[in-house]
């Protein structure tokens, strides 16, 4: 019998918002619930004891690093995932479709998944990006994805048949649908054209992860694309959710995928989240900032990733605290002797200053990427279970209004 179920035990008055519980055969994901990423099936940094210490509950591993190194089959004859990375909770690959964009319109430039309007460093152009003339590795055609490998230049070809069967052999507890995200500098017409691809190869995985064992085993995530445009969102959202194999079977579940603008996340999420059917889980790929969690909560979302805690952790020294970031390179820390945040529980604030920590990330010793990064990713898993908490006590409103005053003044 398959081991994959969503249950809603409580939701909010007057939104989308719910929280619940979702069963996999490596354990229950109480949700709303944030996902560490670990792309090369590792957490940079940290081991799995660290992860389960600091409150994760489930990790994602990337399908594109992995398939490219050390190899899916190698993988697979390792026993899955779980068994090559001492992680025995539950576990997502997403698809390889960030990798469309990532290595395709946006190689080189510097452009991400969310347009920051304000950034002057990116201009929206009057047309499609696709034929501009500027190297890429990858190339869309309507049957997948072509690309050359980052790590030695070799050719490789994906379908959405393949990236089904190499997440069959890395053995997550729940898979994506092999998608196209799209920029979000891209028109109308390009928008399209991708979304009628997205929709495409959305059918192909259905149905040939329905035709295998694996799918007693796996859940099945459709992702919905359609770019900034609500009539886009809204079409692929409605077409995702009706799609059915020949044998009448639908995904399991819904990741909501692509490119936003930072002025509209939320209500792109609403749009989509008010047409999904409500007994399924959603996942939001690739957002995690604490005011975008709120309102990704407050509109539906059950999981959450993103690289941007542990990224900004080992690469800036940027740390989250109730008061906003921090800054731990800054000239003050340096004889600062309180811990990042007195109130935290994690190994970091438990057991270190923040001159220490500063003079780790100043002597550029690993320990400080390791440090900040338990912390931020402890902040942000315990931020969004106690948004569980109190979706449950009925004080939602209360704790979002509360925490985003003192987080963004």
């Amino acid at each position: 019998m398959k081991e994959f179920r969503f249950s809603i035990e409580k939701k909010i008055p007057n939104s989308l918002g719910r929280a619940g519980v979702i069963s996999t055969p490596h354990g229950d994901i109480k949700t709303p619930a944030f996902v560490p990423v670990g792309t090369k099936a590792t957490v940079k940094g940290m081991t799995s004891e660290m992860l389960t210490d600091l409150g994760a509950q489930v990790v994602l591993a990337n399908t594109y690093h992995l398939y490219l190194q050390p190899g899916d089959e190698l993988i697979r004859d390792a026993g899955g995932l779980h068994a090559f990375m001492n992680w025995h909770k539950p576990m997502l690959t997403d698809s390889g479709g960030f990798q469309v964009f990532s290595l395709g319109v946006a190689y080189g430039k510097g452009i991400s998944k969310v347009l920051h309007p304000a950034d002057p460093s990116v201009q929206i152009p009057e047309r499609s990006s696709a034929d501009d003339g500027v190297p890429r590795l990858a190339t869309i055609g309507n049957d997948g994805v072509s690309f050359r490998s980052h790590i030695n230049g070799s050719l490789h070809y994906i379908t959405p048949e393949k990236s089904i069967e190499i997440q069959h052999n890395l053995g997550a507890d729940i898979i994506f649908a092999f998608d196209e995200c799209t920029s979000p500098t891209e028109d109308r017409r390009y928008q399209e054209e991708a979304l009628h691809r997205t929709h495409s190869w959305a059918q192909r995985s259905l149905n040939y992860h329905k035709s295998k064992p694996n799918s007693q085993k796996q859940a099945l995530l459709g992702v919905i694309q359609g770019g900034r445009d609500e009539e886009l969102r809204k079409l692929s959202a409605k077409t995702i959710s009706e799609m059915r194999t020949p044998d009448g079977e639908e995904f399991d579940g819904f990741g909501i995928g692509g490119s936003f603008d930072k002025e509209d996340l939320h209500s792109s999420v609403r749009w989509v989240n008010e047409i999904l059917p409500e007994e399924k889980p959603r996942h939001l790929l690739g957002i995690g900032e604490p005011e975008d969690l709120f309102e990704g909560v407050e509109n539906g979302v059950d999981l959450f990733d993103c690289v941007a805690p542990t990224r900004n952790a080992r690469t800036t020294g940027s740390l989250y605290t109730k008061d906003g970031r921090m800054n731990i390179l800054n000239a003050q820390y340096r004889s600062d002797f309180n811990p990042i945040e007195p109130d935290c529980g994690c190994y970091l604030c438990k057991n270190f200053t923040r001159a220490y920590l500063a003079h780790l990330f100043r002597s550029k010793e690993m320990l400080g990427s390791t440090l900040a990064s338990i912390h931020n990713l402890y902040f942000i898993a315990n931020l969004v279970a106690t948004m569980r908490e109190k979706i449950l006590e009925g004080t939602f409103p209360e704790y979002k209004a509360q925490f985003l005053a003192r987080y963004q003044k």
